[in-house]
């Protein structure tokens, strides 16, 4: 019978089958990425064009979605917000992904007063609060792109350094680990073989609600007028413009809502499960 490692327990170990749900959230996922990515190509509307005579037109077969308080297609914008929310929550949550890991792991490899310097900073960072942060960004460039990214970014990186380094003060010191060393292969068959297997479902699992979070900060902050400004299509930005017009048009003030729901619960349901005993 063929021996198994360490490693290869842990992925076994944390095996997941899957289910209708995670079913139903991929499902939500690829229609709000076809929207993203595909809807502003298809659509080929420019979303800032007005046409003040269609005043909150009601849906039609032309346009499925009418028209906003501005005579703007709402679906156009709809898809270019959705773009935008997307993407920019894609960048975020992965530029604070890749430094949290690696530095998650050199503090763990290293250990000493490399790992005590490492973890005061990320207890410096943990201790100012994630929207403060992004709102004192935001107060430099108003309305700008950068301080959204470099905010969420720097408010998510510590998550994934504490998992890391927790993780991985446990697998360096395991048999497997010390066998490896001793038979002569280095830190990158060590990373490779043992480290990467075990704790990617971990950053998969974190950068899937990092990323829902990150989708609904921007929301939140448009909502609140600290975000994206108008006329930028952005979702948080559309439900603030759109909110005083939700009698004489509730369909489009549902559209945005519609959207980051759908983004926001099949992220949740692609929660894996594990297997029952």
């Amino acid at each position: 019978m063929s021996r198994l490692s360490a490693s290869d327990v842990l992925v076994e170990r944390g095996a997941t089958r899957w289910t209708c749900g995670q079913s139903t959230g991929l499902l939500l996922l690829l229609a709000v990425a076809l929207l993203a990515l595909v809807g502003p190509i298809a659509i080929d509307i420019d979303p800032a064009r007005q046409h003040l005579a269609r005043f909150l037109e009601a849906p039609s077969l032309a346009q499925p979605l009418g028209y906003d308080q501005l005579g703007r297609s709402m679906l156009a914008r709809l898809a270019h917000g959705a773009r935008l929310s997307l993407s920019l929550a894609l960048v975020s949550v992965l530029s604070a992904a890749v430094p949290g890991f690696l530095i998650g792991l050199l503090a763990a490899w290293c250990g000493g007063w490399t790992e005590r310097v490492l973890a005061a900073l990320a207890d410096a960072v943990l201790a100012l609060p994630g929207l403060l942060l992004v709102l004192l960004l935001a107060a430099l460039a108003p309305g700008g792109f950068w301080p959204l990214y470099v905010g969420i970014s720097l408010a998510l990186w510590v998550e994934y350094f504490r998992v890391v380094r927790a993780a991985c003060r446990v697998l360096l010191a395991s048999p497997q680990v010390e066998a490896s060393r001793l038979l002569g292969f280095g830190p990158a068959y060590i990373i490779r073989r043992h480290v990467l297997p075990a704790l990617l479902p971990r950053l998969l699992t974190l950068m899937r609600f990092g990323l829902a979070g990150a989708v609904l900060a921007m929301s939140a902050l448009g909502f609140v007028g600290v975000g994206l400004q108008p006329p930028t299509p952005e979702l948080g930005v559309m439900m603030i413009e759109l909110l005083p017009y939700y009698r004489e048009a509730p369909w489009l003030v549902g559209a945005p809502v519609l959207v980051l729901f759908m983004t926001l619960l099949g992220l949740l349901l692609l929660s894996p499960q594990k297997e029952a005993a």
